[in-house]
């Protein structure tokens, strides 16, 4: 990667795959490199060397156009910090992410995903009168509503305190088994990381093999 003082060598020689509907967890200490690993999945932020292919599709060689249009037809996020915009109510946060695929049904999916997660009483709520739990639920709603192929979650629980950040993997991974999603998860917390079929380790930039167990 550069920026404006030159090179900057934050990640070695990754590599590895992704299997359809498998859960991965990318641990190791603050600084290893593991939210710049998910911007790059993400094709948000562009590697020095290398690339990624997602759905068969070199991220890569594309314009920024269309990694955006790639983004909202195969992926879904989920933020340690939620996200969400504060103008518009979970409802139109959740809508908004069909809308931008052209749905017409934006409205009646919205409201199924949103009542799935429990918030079938707040359609109509904006985000700053919603508790932290609540907003990463209406995260969770955004990120699966649209079936993505692949979510990518980065500290998904390290807003919440223990109880709620609990409540909210569990349905995370509820989700993420019955809509069939890979998902790639950043995390601190090892009771979670232990949850997922795999982890890749990352020390200072480089993947542990035997973590990754390529």
């Amino acid at each position: 990667m550069r920026d404006s003082t030159g090179t900057l060598t934050i990640l070695h020689q990754i590599n590895f795959e992704l299997a359809p509907r498998e859960s991965v967890a990318i641990v190791g200490a603050s600084g290893s490199g593991k939210s710049t690993l998910l911007s790059i999945i993400a094709g948000l932020d562009t590697p020095t060397t290398g690339t990624v292919h997602l759905a068969g599709v070199d991220l890569f060689a594309l314009d920024e156009d269309g990694r955006a249009g790639l983004r909202a037809d195969k992926l879904g996020f989920v933020f340690q910090s939620f996200q969400l915009l504060g103008n518009l109510t979970a409802l139109e946060n959740v809508m908004l992410a069909l809308e931008l695929q052209g749905r017409s049904d934006a409205r009646a999916r919205a409201t199924e995903m949103l009542t799935r997660v429990g918030l079938r009483e707040r359609l109509g709520h904006y985000p700053k009168v919603l508790s932290g739990g609540e907003q990463q639920r209406v995260a969770l709603a955004r990120a699966f509503v649209v079936r993505p192929a692949v979510l990518l979650a980065d500290e998904p629980t390290g807003s919440l305190d223990f109880a709620t950040g609990e409540t909210v993997m569990e349905l995370m991974f509820e989700l993420n088994r019955e809509i069939g999603t890979t998902l790639v998860l950043v995390t601190h917390d090892p009771g979670i990381a232990s949850r997922c079929d795999r982890q890749l380790r990352i020390e200072a930039g480089r993947l542990e093999l035997d973590a990754a167990r390529l």
